[in-house]
């Protein structure tokens, strides 16, 4: 038998534990399976061979930001605005030049709204959190950047309840 070599506890424990320096005998190659059995009509039975599995693809570097998006924010999470999915907001004609902003984020919404969208709508081109989107249109919103344009609020108005009422009927028939 051959000595091994002098080795302290930790190189036991990391052989224990990672496989190394540990002594292992030379891998032997294995014999073939034997022989399918044959069955009773005289037919081999061959077990199915399985597919391949490939390894999935890297994602690309552009699908992926740089800069994390709450780092955008600094970190905040809420808007000085009452900013709903639903509400719609444009730039004004103040903003029409978009190389005009400091912030890359500033300019990225500017080019987006330049026709009304909604907040959701933003973030979703923007690829960035709801919350985000929340913060950074309230930020521009302060600034004067963009206009926040109203949205129908839940009160009594008659002419919001026949404008759901129609928009209902007009679901339904789809």
């Amino acid at each position: 038998m051959a000595e091994l070599p002098d080795r302290g506890f930790a190189d036991v424990l990391n052989g224990f534990t990672l496989g190394h320096h540990a002594e292992r005998p030379a891998e032997e190659v294995p014999a073939p399976p034997p022989a399918a059995p044959v069955g009773e009509r005289g037919v081999l039975r061959v077990e199915p061979e399985w597919p391949r599995v490939e390894a999935c693809e890297p994602v690309a570097a552009e699908t992926t930001a740089i800069v994390r998006p709450y780092a955008w924010t600094r970190g905040r999470t809420r808007s000085a605005f009452d900013l709903r999915v639903e509400t719609m907001v444009s730039t004004g004609e103040r903003t029409a030049d978009a190389a005009a902003f400091a912030e890359s984020e500033h300019r990225e919404i500017a080019v987006l709204c330049r026709d009304p969208r909604s907040v959701a709508e933003v973030a979703t081109l923007m690829g960035a959190p709801l919350g985000v989107a929340k913060v950074l249109l309230g930020d521009m919103a302060q600034l004067g950047l963009v206009v926040v344009h109203k949205t129908a609020a839940g009160g009594a108005n008659r002419a919001h309840l026949v404008l759901m009422e129609r928009v209902l009927s007009g679901l339904r028939r789809l």
